[in-house]
């Protein structure tokens, strides 16, 4: 089944018994660069992202919802209905002879089902699996359940998001799912390497909250002699200025100055005003202090001017500016565009898509859509039949059943 030899993932199989965004998104990461990914969905049902939004012309379907489409881009799907006996022999059947796990449901569901690691490891030994859950298997929360909100409000990344002022802010877009299912990706793909050098399986067992705690050290929310540093500063940075988020003529305009050369440059770039010389902004301790009065100041003189324009003359005098984009200003960006970074993918069901494509380029191995994602049960027979050796009558029967 694999196709594409000069993808580094080809010799791979990957099952996928995962929902939504954090299980998906690590598996679409690897079948992008070539593993074979089943996609196993709850018959009639599926996926529950099938049910929601957004959708081409805002019509409502389970085969054209534009986040399913995306994350599942790649992979086969197929239909099982793991709570009954016979489905849950078939997928053993699936994993005896695949290289990934990917799940994502309750540890106590799981185990009930007698899907848990120790059960899978004697199916398949070398087996890597692993459980994306938003506590992990281990600890007093292990069998909470939470929502994508919860989990960056409980790895304190929402109380670092905001107004100082104001309430903390939920992150955007589930952010937190996406960046779960990225740690997934890479963790399952260390475990894989050990498995290469020693022949051994492993179970990732990996906590959604860990992901964001691990996040917020790096970002300086660390605890240092027993204290714990965090807060927030909006739409600037703490201690220096300018470091900030300001309007402009037509949007919104990121200005950066962590040196006192790029503050002269700054007033260069403005005409050297004379309130540059005020005392209160003499350093950039000062001006962090008289910010609101500052950005008064600098206000009128980024409204009379474009993104554009404040982004070139940022250039010209070596200042570290940035337009604020929206979505369509990423979408049609010059740059990455000319990266080819953006792809267009064909649905039967959604029609033409534009999707996000690799964030990276390599010399040698190759980044490919190579199908789209699978409507409901699309690859049933291709699997059940072509890889596990049933017969179109077992699959009428086990349809009747309700297994498939």
């Amino acid at each position: 089944m694999h196709t594409m030899s000069n993808q580094p993932l080809s010799d791979l199989t990957v099952v996928e018994l995962a929902q939504g965004i954090s299980g998906p998104y690590c598996t679409k990461m690897l079948a992008d660069m070539g593993a074979e990914v089943i996609k196993v969905e709850e018959p009639g049902s599926g996926d529950f992202l099938r049910g929601q939004g957004p959708f081409p012309d805002d019509v409502p379907d389970p085969e054209r919802s534009g986040e399913f489409l995306y994350l599942n881009t790649n992979k086969l799907g197929i239909t099982l209905n793991i709570k009954t006996r016979r489905g849950r022999k078939i997928l053993g059947e699936l994993l005896s002879q695949a290289d990934v796990f990917v799940e994502s449901y309750p540890r106590q569901m799981m185990e009930e089902l007698g899907l848990h690691y120790e059960a899978v490891k004697k199916l398949n030994p070398k087996l890597v699996m692993t459980s994306i859950t938003p506590f992990g298997h281990t600890g007093p929360y292990r069998d909470f359940k939470a929502y994508d909100v919860s989990i960056t409000a409980a790895g304190a990344m929402s109380y670092s998001t905001g107004s100082p002022d104001r309430e903390p802010l939920s992150m955007p877009a589930s952010q937190g799912s996406y960046y779960s299912g990225a740690n997934a990706a890479a963790a399952t793909m260390l475990a894989l390497y050990v498995r290469d050098v020693k022949g051994i399986g492993q179970h990732v067992d990996l906590s959604q909250i860990a992901c964001f705690g691990m996040s917020f050290a790096i970002a300086g929310g660390v605890a240092i002699r027993g204290e714990v540093y965090a807060q927030r500063f909006g739409h600037r940075l703490g201690g220096v200025y300018p470091y900030t988020v300001l309007p402009c003529k037509d949007g919104y305009f990121r200005l950066c100055t962590i040196e006192e050369s790029m503050w002269q440059r700054v007033l260069e770039m403005m005409g050297n005003p004379e309130w540059g010389k005020d005392s209160r902004f003499a350093d950039t301790s000062s001006r962090f202090q008289h910010a609101d009065e500052l950005d008064a100041l600098m206000g009128p003189w980024l409204m009379s001017h474009t993104k554009a324009e404040l982004y070139k003359l940022c250039r010209d005098k070596r200042v570290p500016g940035t337009p604020v984009q929206t979505m369509e200003e990423v979408v049609n960006n010059e740059h990455l565009n000319a990266r080819e970074f953006f792809v267009k993918i064909e649905h039967p069901e959604a029609g033409k898509l534009t999707f996000p494509g690799a964030p990276c380029k390599y010399s040698t191995l190759r980044w490919e859509v190579r199908r789209p994602a699978p409507r409901l049960g699309q690859h049933n027979e291709e699997v059940y039949c072509g890889r596990l050796g049933y017969t179109e009558q077992d699959l009428a029967d086990q349809r009747r059943a309700g297994v498939i």
